[in-house]
């Protein structure tokens, strides 16, 4: 049996100030690269050494030079996007003013999402399929464990499509169901009730607009979020609706929902099939709309695994400990 033998790579970057903002602080972008790739990178001067096998030696070339390109066109690099370029497959930048949002071009290998607040790229190919039927499906399901990015880049996505003239609103609204406890009597009034079942999209949308631009936009009603309920008797015209945590609607909520589809709106459902919180017996409508609506065009499926959690690593491991002792 023969033994790889290590090569080495030596990459020079011309700028200097560039590349330590790409080694990142205490060179924990390279550490990164170095644990995911199995290579050891050494840096000397305005080179980087990258010593491993052929193809993980190439890859950790690829992953430094795409994010090197990065800081030359003025963008800055953080971890997260040291860890889609590890994920992804080499892309091909593309101008992100170029990408028609309700024409994505399915060969554009880089989307980029443009908010107030930052500008989002999809982290994994699962993420990429995902955002790419957000702009090209009026009704699109997003199916996946914790983690994965599902209602984080769909309100990324209405949120850019509200500052492009696309949509008039955005509603984001999930059902009020209970994570397998009983909270009891809740004081206050009707939006005191239900803020605390809505902030995990509150968290969303504040990362994407300024606080003050966000409240204001609540207060003109130009931004709704409210409970699955609160849905019922409404026509949802020119709008982005999310709705969050899908597995917990019935099936005749959901078909409520699905029905609420009005002219120039667009519709993302996200839900995860493992964390059902229904009483026993009732069946979730997110599982009846996917049995029943699947073959439909232009309604779009995409699913995502424990290998798209970008939460954090231990939440990969979790979900996987869990399905595999559910199929032991």
């Amino acid at each position: 049996m023969s033994i790889a033998t290590p090569t080495e790579t030596v990459l020079e970057f011309p700028n200097n100030f560039l590349l330590i903002d790409l080694c990142g602080e205490h060179d924990r972008h390279i550490a990164a690269i170095e644990e995911r790739l199995g290579v050891q990178i050494l840096r000397r001067g305005n080179r980087l050494s990258v010593i491993g096998e052929d193809d993980s030696g190439t890859e950790a070339a690829r992953v430094l030079n795409a994010l090197y390109a990065r800081l030359e066109a003025g963008r800055p690099v953080e971890p997260g996007d040291v860890d889609r370029e590890l994920r992804m497959a080499a892309p091909e930048p593309v101008d992100a003013d170029q990408i028609d949002l309700f024409k994505a071009d399915p060969a554009a290998e880089r989307i980029e999402i443009k908010t107030r607040r930052k500008l989002v790229e999809p982290r994994t190919e699962a993420q990429k399929a995902y955002v790419r039927a957000l702009f090209d499906n009026e009704l699109c399901f997003g199916i996946g464990p914790a983690g994965t990015g599902k209602t984080y880049l769909a309100v990324a996505v209405g949120v850019s499509m509200f500052l492009q003239g696309h949509v008039d609103k955005i509603i984001l609204s999930r059902p009020a169901v209970e994570a397998g406890e009983k909270l009891g009597y809740l004081p206050g009034d009707m939006k005191e009730k239900v803020d605390p079942y809505m902030q995990p999209l509150y968290d969303a949308l504040n990362d994407f607009l300024p606080g003050k631009q966000a409240s204001k936009m609540m207060e003109e009603k130009v931004i709704e979020i409210a409970p699955l309920a609160f849905m019922r008797g409404r026509t949802l015209s020119r709008a982005f609706v999310v709705l969050d945590e899908a597995q917990n609607a019935t099936t005749m909520q959901m078909k409520m929902f699905l029905t609420r589809l009005g002219e120039g709106s667009r519709m993302v459902v996200t839900g995860d099939r493992s964390q059902v919180d229904l009483p026993r017996g009732v069946t979730s409508g997110l599982h009846d709309a996917e049995r029943l609506l699947k073959n439909i065009p232009k309604i779009s499926f995409n699913y995502f695994t424990s290998k798209d959690v970008v939460r954090h690593p231990l939440v990969a491991a979790i979900i996987d400990a869990y399905e595999a002792d559910g199929a032991a």
